[in-house]
């Protein structure tokens, strides 16, 4: 693939919970499958998408605007740097394969300094990667992971705020619009069956469009890319 081929990365999360997520495993191999830790279906997912080919990310929880519950293993503003640094460990420890993360909510955390610093930090000493899901414009994520040297990337597009058939189209045509434009694209969406029977209809009109779906590491430029070519080494089956 030349390195100016259009590329886009499609990044389904919020898998862990229901039995439902599993219909994920029917996508393209090259769309990437982001796992919450510490849930009852997020290990056996994660092992099993990486099986069939998907790159794995941990989607991690971090404290939101709206003090809605975070689940296990979320991030909140009253912990210090090594309860966040022990916590990052455990859902890396739990979500086998994963070679990145990105948050599961965060609007209120993501726009702190010290805690995105010790995220960052704790990425760079594993060679994992990060992409901000972007719920807040007060994000201080990328410019930490910038300090750090993490590669990061952040989400333009959520392709199924809206489930119904004429929204999902909708946002399916500003995908390619603006793959097109910018030449590489990150795309969050949900392993809603809606979305998923969509994905599965629709994503043979990305090479009418010469559009190539990537695995999210393959958007970094060679120049960026620090990201270990291993599975996650900290992960353990349990």
């Amino acid at each position: 693939m030349p390195a100016t081929a259009t590329k886009l990365a499609i990044i389904i999360d919020d898998i862990g919970y229901r039995l439902t997520d599993e219909a994920a495993l029917s996508l393209p191999s090259s769309i990437t499958l982001s796992v919450l830790p510490h849930t009852p279906l997020g290990q056996k997912l994660a092992q099993d998408g990486y099986h069939k080919g998907h790159e794995i990310m941990l989607h991690l929880p971090m404290q939101a605007l709206n003090g809605k519950a975070l689940g296990p293993g979320g991030l909140t503003n009253d912990m210090n740097e090594a309860q966040i640094k022990q916590q990052l460990q455990s859902a890396f420890s739990n979500i086998p394969f994963a070679k990145g993360a990105n948050n599961h909510m965060g609007s209120l955390l993501t726009q702190m300094d010290e805690p995105m610093l010790w995220v960052m930090q704790s990425l760079k000493q594993q060679q994992l990667f990060f992409v901000d899901s972007f719920t807040t414009k007060y994000t201080k994520a990328s410019s930490k992971a910038m300090q750090l040297g993490v590669p990061s990337l952040r989400r333009h597009i959520f392709l199924d705020n809206d489930i119904g058939e004429r929204a999902l189209e909708r946002q399916f045509q500003q995908m390619i619009t603006q793959s097109k434009q910018q030449g590489k694209l990150v795309v969050i969406a949900h392993p809603y069956p809606e979305t998923i029977r969509f994905l599965n209809a629709n994503l043979a009109r990305l090479n009418d469009n010469d559009i190539t779906l990537v695995p999210t590491s393959q958007l970094f430029d060679d120049v960026n890319v620090a990201v270990a070519s291993h599975p996650n080494p900290t992960a353990t089956l349990k």
